[in-house]
């Protein structure tokens, strides 16, 4: 609380200002700007640009993963981005219990490595279900047998090989799963000290839900830090969309599948003379044999044709393109 002045004291005051012995404009202050206590111990190298940036990648492989995990554990898999923030190294391995699932991933061609940690509880709910069980997990974590290791580094491969589309905005990445530790003080990739930036995930395996943490280390990211903000990412995500691109999705599409179905005519019967019909029966259509058909494709009507056959089968002869304002 500030210094209250006396009645005296108001009456000098005032009594300068004016007579001149005291000028307003020094009495004003001069917004000086606080000062905030850098901490050396955790220098801020992740801004919130690149933490937003990283974000994007992960909402992106976090799509991926719901898309493709599903083939292999015949159950449906919800993935979201919870959160990331920045922490030094080892309070991101502090924080963990044993035991824990942690994929030491080399991110070729950055230099260094990259964490993959997955809660003990979706690892044993993937093994349950790669070994036919419902994906329920143990009520009381224990460490994973030799059989069970192995199921898991299957899924972490299949896990980190997906990393390389949402990264490839920023750089062409090959990871490559070294090892699996289960005992976070055999995980010491980097010094403790090091700041590293954690995007975490959080996974739901049918009723099971867990997260899985991307641990990302300043000193793996270093060499593309000037990549990791929005404004060269949609720059690269605009190059990319070229001819050639272009071409590419039209490619895809036009081997896809679709249904066409061309409608010979429509009647309507009873219901006792539907369900009393029997072969050689003949039913009267609203439409003459040489009036034109309407062809759907998928559900849209989007030609007119005339029946006729070729070589020995049903045909039709496409005769009007049925635009989208008609």
């Amino acid at each position: 609380m500030g210094e209250v002045l006396s009645q005296n004291e108001i009456d000098s005051l005032l009594a300068a200002l004016s007579t001149g012995e005291l000028d307003v404009d020094e009495m004003q202050d001069k917004g000086e700007r606080q000062v905030k206590n850098y901490d050396f111990k955790r220098p801020a190298k992740f801004s919130k640009e690149h933490l937003r940036t990283l974000e994007i990648i992960y909402e992106h492989y976090g799509r991926l993963l719901a898309t493709n995990l599903p083939v292999y554990l015949r159950k449906n898999i919800q993935v979201s981005v919870a959160s990331s923030e920045t922490v030094t190294f080892s309070e991101f391995t502090n924080a963990l219990s044993n035991p824990v699932i942690l994929g030491i991933v080399n991110f070729q061609p950055l230099g260094g490595n990259i964490i993959l940690d997955m809660a003990a509880n979706l690892g044993f709910a993937m093994i349950d279900r790669m070994l036919g069980g419902k994906g329920i997990p143990l009520e009381k974590n224990r460490d994973f047998s030799e059989i069970e290791m192995t199921i898991i580094e299957k899924i972490m491969i299949i896990a980190i090989q997906l990393m390389r589309e949402p990264w490839g905005n920023v750089i062409e990445v090959n990871p490559l799963l070294e090892r699996i530790e289960t005992n976070s003080q055999f995980a010491q990739v980097i010094a403790p000290n090091e700041m590293i930036a954690i995007v975490t995930l959080n996974v739901k395996i049918g009723d099971v839900e867990g997260f899985m943490n991307l641990c990302l280390p300043y000193f793996t990211l270093e060499s593309v830090m000037d990549r990791l903000n929005t404004k060269y990412w949609f720059s690269t995500m605009q190059e990319g969309n070229d001819e050639n691109y272009q071409m590419y999705i039209e490619s895809l599409i036009k081997r896809v599948d679709v249904p066409v179905k061309i409608v010979m005519g429509k009647n309507s019967v009873s219901v006792n003379d539907f369900v009393n019909l029997q072969p050689g029966d003949i039913i009267r259509l609203d439409s003459q044999l040489d009036s034109e058909l309407d062809v759907y494709v998928g559900n849209i009507r989007k030609f007119k044709a005339i029946p006729g056959t070729s070589k020995d089968k049903y045909a039709a002869q496409v005769t009007t393109i049925i635009r989208e304002e008609e």
